[in-house]
């Protein structure tokens, strides 16, 4: 790992680490600004999944999402599997901006000024989540492998049909 990955992840964890945190100790206060968006995306997510056990009450889903919080953002921040971290962080942060930031929903100049800063330094945070997600710290990516393996494959079926052809050409010539 190059030093400013090393040094990079641990910040980009650092927030989520302390907001799941904060979230845990507070749960109930934040689930009452989350019960809006749960209320939308719990029955949609049952749609698409019916199998699943989707709970439906705001503060389990906020407890939910601050345990995704702290345990991708200490994987993100030791290098533990980070390109999944990230990933997890990235989905647990669209719907904590949306629930807590409402910035559009303020009257008050002050609070609508103080929620639109972090509703943007959150999507900040989300274009630096992307970024580490599809980090492959210059070893190839799996697209760049399945590309090479399936070249890799088609040339190995040209050499086998050529010596396939070779051995029936030499067969057919013992025959005679």
């Amino acid at each position: 790992m190059t030093v400013s990955r090393m040094i990079a992840r641990p910040l980009l964890a650092s927030m989520f680490v302390v907001g799941g945190v904060n979230a845990l100790r507070n749960a109930s206060d934040y689930a009452i600004k989350a019960k809006e968006v749960t209320d939308r995306l719990v029955p949609l997510v049952k749609r698409t999944l019916p199998q699943a056990p989707i709970p439906e009450d705001p503060a389990t889903l906020v407890r939910i999402n601050a345990a995704v919080q702290i345990g991708a953002g200490a994987a993100l921040a030791t290098g533990h599997v980070p390109r999944l971290a990230s990933t997890a962080l990235a989905a647990s942060l669209i719907p904590t901006t949306v629930a807590g930031h409402q910035f559009w929903n303020e009257s008050d100049p002050a609070l609508k000024a103080n929620h639109r800063v972090h509703f943007f330094k959150n999507l900040s945070m989300l274009g630096g989540l992307l970024l580490a997600a599809v980090d492959t710290e210059g070893r190839p990516g799996v697209a760049w492998r399945t590309r090479r393996a399936a070249r890799d494959v088609r040339r190995e079926a040209r050499h086998l049909r050529a010596s396939a052809r070779r051995e029936a050409k030499l067969a057919a010539a013992q025959l005679r």
